[in-house]
């Protein structure tokens, strides 16, 4: 089986003493079985032996070897866990972002959690298919000590059994990885449930059709591949169990009449029989758990095929942001192709050909569908130009310093993600300059740090990406990048934000890029740059704006602090 192929390849030796731990036990249960057998039809013939001391010993032998066994295989499974879980994050985190926008949240969170959770189960019963299994070979043995006749009998029936179960057990599992098909689109019903709770409150009949349409047709139909491959696990199970009651039949009332066999060597037989259906019974309703978790390596391994990112090579120029100088980056006719509906030709965007320098405040415009995300996805590294050229300080950006790229940009989109902690920051002294910003925020008041954590989450859209902002500016990187951030804000914020916030990162010599739509405050821009249909063009930049009538809190006006602007009150 695969699980227990990966099993060795991830710790062989110590699957390899589990195994032999297994093993010494089932000899020993078959010790025993000998061992009562001769206690009680030949126990005048070995009283010179210590029967009482070899019990204890083979007693305590097996407990032990259990013990052993149980344990080696338990720490064995969990690091093997341990390491597929890992593994398979840190191949999220190198995937191209545009693959894993192909492949979707909801395939890779199954993977990681109902396929890492199945095979977890596994290793949980590995141990007990080792003990019983090995219990199975070692009667096997004894059988083939008391007659060969014997055990060829019951090496035929379990040989027909095997290949009997083995015809039903491809049916099984293809109806289970079918019902794990389903798993995959009931994870992106859960996410439509979760994400879209507010739609399906408002309209009764949507949330009708979301439920009965596409939740719990899903469910069922899950529901009934899930039973038709247990159904015949169940079935295989217990014909396996029926051919050893017809195995014993033939022992007690055929044999005798076909082959002169002595009752010890017959009633031997029959006991090591019956004592090896117990194990073997477990190791039939185990078969089903190994079956699910054989599925759910092959979906892991298949996601860890489709996510496979091209293998990074050492970039020996890689320079840290903040120790080169950032003087240009450049965009020369950059396009780049994406898909966007069946109903509606391909979207391209560009070519594009533009330049930032340190210290400029760009804005870009355009209506929806533009190209405005796509292009700031391009900007700072996740997505790759399929043809143009990227340049930082003349040097070309690609498949060998993105990652380095990448770690000049600050940015906020429209779609953040929020971290319950200042990640990535190795001065703990950032705590109390976080706590300022948090002030001059407005956010105290509701949000806490120690330790470089936040105490809370649990807050508007709006100050939700006034904490994001908070983040972006402890990171210090030459850009910025703002996916519409002053679009959740009251009117006030947006004020701070577009005369204050960015007058601020100006003055600290980063070059801002700002996707937006408020038109009222263009005139603060350096440039404005206009999308549409993929296409970009300047747009002249008025200085004189009509005055507006606003009201500004005190205490908004940006304080310097050697090179480094706190961030304004809100």
């Amino acid at each position: 089986m695969a699980v227990i192929r990966y099993l060795l390849r991830a710790a062989r030796w110590q699957m390899v003493s589990a195994l032999v731990s297994g093993l010494l036990n089932g000899l020993s249960g078959a010790g025993l079985v000998a061992l009562v057998v001769i206690v009680a039809f030949h126990h005048r013939e070995y009283r010179d032996y210590n029967l009482e001391a070899i019990f204890v010993a083979l007693s305590v032998f097996m407990v032990v070897t259990r013990i052993v066994s149980s344990l080696f295989l338990t720490r064995l499974g969990q690091s093997a866990i341990h390491g597929l879980r890992l593994d398979l994050s840190r191949k999220i985190l190198t995937a191209p972002y545009h693959r894993l926008q192909e492949l979707g949240a909801p395939r890779l969170l199954a993977n990681l959690t109902e396929d890492v959770a199945a095979i977890s189960e596994t290793f949980a019963w590995i141990p007990l298919l080792c003990v019983n299994g090995a219990t199975v070979i070692g009667c096997l043995a004894y059988i083939g000590w008391l007659s060969p006749v014997l055990l060829g009998m019951v090496a035929s029936v379990m040989g027909f059994g095997v290949a009997s179960f083995r015809f039903f057990q491809q049916r099984a599992l293809s109806g289970l990885a079918r019902a794990r098909e389903c798993e995959d689109r009931l994870f992106r019903h859960f996410r439509g449930l979760t994400e879209g709770v507010k739609e399906l409150k408002l309209n009764r009949d949507r949330r009708d059709a979301f439920v009965v349409g596409e939740l719990q047709a899903t469910a069922d139909v899950g529901k009934r591949h899930y039973l038709s491959g247990m159904t015949t696990y169940v079935l295989a199970v217990n014909w396996g169990i029926g051919l050893f009651y017809v195995l014993i039949g033939l022992f007690l009332f055929v044999l005798p009449l076909r082959f002169p066999l002595e009752d010890d060597v017959l009633t031997g037989a029959v006991f090591a029989v019956m004592y090896m259906m117990a194990p073997l019974v477990n190791i039939f309703n185990g078969l089903p758990i190994l079956g699910r978790a054989q599925i759910a390596l092959e979906k892991v391994q298949g996601l860890a095929e489709d996510i496979e990112a091209v293998p990074r090579c050492a970039d020996s120029s890689a320079v840290p942001p903040g120790c080169e100088p950032v003087r240009e980056l450049s965009f020369c006719n950059v396009t780049h192709r994406y898909f966007r509906d069946e109903s509606v030709r391909d979207f391209v965007l560009g070519p594009v050909s533009f330049s930032l320098v340190p210290g400029e405040v760009v804005f870009l415009v355009g209506g929806n569908g533009s190209g405005k995300t796509t292009l700031a996805l391009l900007l700072v590294g996740l997505y790759a130009p399929e043809h143009g050229e990227i340049r930082l300080n003349g040097k070309l950006v690609d498949d060998r310093n993105r990652e380095s790229y990448r770690q000049h940009f600050s940015a906020v989109f429209s779609d953040f993600y929020l971290f319950e902690s200042l990640l990535g920051f190795e001065n703990r002294a950032l705590d109390d300059k976080a706590r300022e910003y948090l002030g001059r925020l407005q956010l105290d008041h509701k949000v806490k740090i120690e330790d470089g954590r936040f105490s809370t989450l649990n807050l508007s859209q709006g100050q939700r990406k006034r904490l994001a902002l908070l983040v972006a500016y402890l990171e210090d990187r030459p850009f910025y990048v703002f996916d519409e951030w002053a679009a959740d804000q009251d009117p006030v914020f947006k004020k701070i934000f577009y005369t204050e916030i960015l007058a601020s990162l100006k003055a600290r010599g980063k070059s801002v890029f700002v996707i937006t739509h408020d038109d009222g405050y263009f005139h603060l821009a350096d440039r404005c740059l206009k999308l549409d249909e993929g296409r970009i063009a300047e747009l002249a930049v008025s200085k004189n704006p009509e005055p507006e009538d606003w009201t500004t809190p005190t205490g908004y006006l940006p304080e310097y602090e050697g090179n480094i602007v706190a961030i304004p009150g809100s």
